[in-house]
């Protein structure tokens, strides 16, 4: 059987691992606390604690595919610090994927990105991610296997999205001008993810893929789109020099980029189900009223740029 390990099920790494379990593939992988444990055992996945070593261990003696979701810390990559000697000597793994994010381009003044643009850092956030990248390349060289590494836009979906904001109150409309996102649905991502992976590849390497929407949109442009979907009034707008952000938002401002997104649709023969937020915005509050989804949403391993 074909088993797929996950180092981080959060929000995008269990929305590809669900599909890939419906599929007949055994699913494992490693969270932070023992209610997430229980949710995901509900949900049909063979949790373990990342701290468990054993456990992760044994379960990487049957794996066949590995896919990393955890974000690196300034002092390295977790996952290799701890777990690195375990998959080097995996007897079955042929296959790895890694998480990452948009952020490792920087400020690009709104000028257009793809792979084969230079990855230049200009937050802490974006130079760990890049020196995981790194470090993962490396490992997967030693290791003779194919790596992929799917940089990651804004992610939004079921639970976690403007629309859920604006009703909780948080929601602001800040302007920065000239400033654009791009945004990508945990939908698009899972299928992007689930695609690459069946693929198949045998031989070694590494490739870079972009997880975009098709259109990069100025941030109060989706909260005015999402308020008007509701009916609800829209949060003022706040000059950027006068929000109060955490960090980790602020160095979401901090590189205004157009991302490109065609290598997935060249290589990945994606058509993504939700090409521009008004599309999943849409989408979201259409399902609103059906059933419950069947991937829990337990929070991303900070993987959004």
């Amino acid at each position: 059987m074909k088993h797929l390990f996950v180092f981080g099920l959060g929000f995008s790494a269990s929305a590809a691992a669900a599909q890939l379990r419906r599929s007949g593939w055994q699913v494992s992988g490693t969270v932070r606390s023992p209610a997430k444990c229980e949710a995901l055992e509900r949900q049909g996945f063979a949790p373990l604690l990342f701290g468990d070593a054993d456990g992760v261990r044994r379960a990487l003696d049957s794996a066949t595919h590995c896919l990393v979701s955890a974000p690196p810390r300034e002092a390295g990559d977790p996952v290799l610090a701890a777990y690195g000697e375990a998959m080097r000597t995996a007897p079955g793994l042929r296959w790895l994927g890694y998480l990452s994010t948009i952020g490792v381009y920087g400020e690009l003044d709104g000028a257009w990105a793809d792979e084969d643009t230079p990855a230049e850092p200009d937050t802490e956030r974006g130079a760990v991610r890049i020196e995981a990248e790194a470090a993962w390349t490396a490992f997967c060289a030693r290791r003779g296997l194919p790596l992929d590494i799917f940089r990651l836009a804004g992610i939004y979906g079921p639970g976690r999205n403007p629309l859920e904001r604006i009703r909780r109150g948080e929601a602001h409309r800040i302007v920065k001008p000239g400033q654009v996102f791009n945004r990508i649905h945990v939908d698009d991502i899972a299928q992007a993810m689930v695609a690459a992976v069946l693929q198949e590849r045998t031989q070694p390497g590494t490739r870079l893929f972009n997880l975009a929407d098709d259109e990069p949109a100025p941030p109060q442009d989706v909260i005015l789109y999402a308020a008007e979907l509701i009916s609800a009034p829209p949060p003022p707008e706040v000059p950027f020099e006068q929000a109060v952000l955490s960090p980790m938002a602020r160095s979401f401002y901090a590189g205004n980029k157009r991302i490109r997104n065609d290598k997935i649709k060249r290589e990945l023969g994606i058509v993504l189900k939700y090409p521009t937020y008004r599309e999943g915005l849409r989408a979201l509050l259409e399902n609103e009223a059906g059933s419950p989804s069947n991937v829990e949403r337990l929070g991303d391993g900070g993987s959004s740029g």
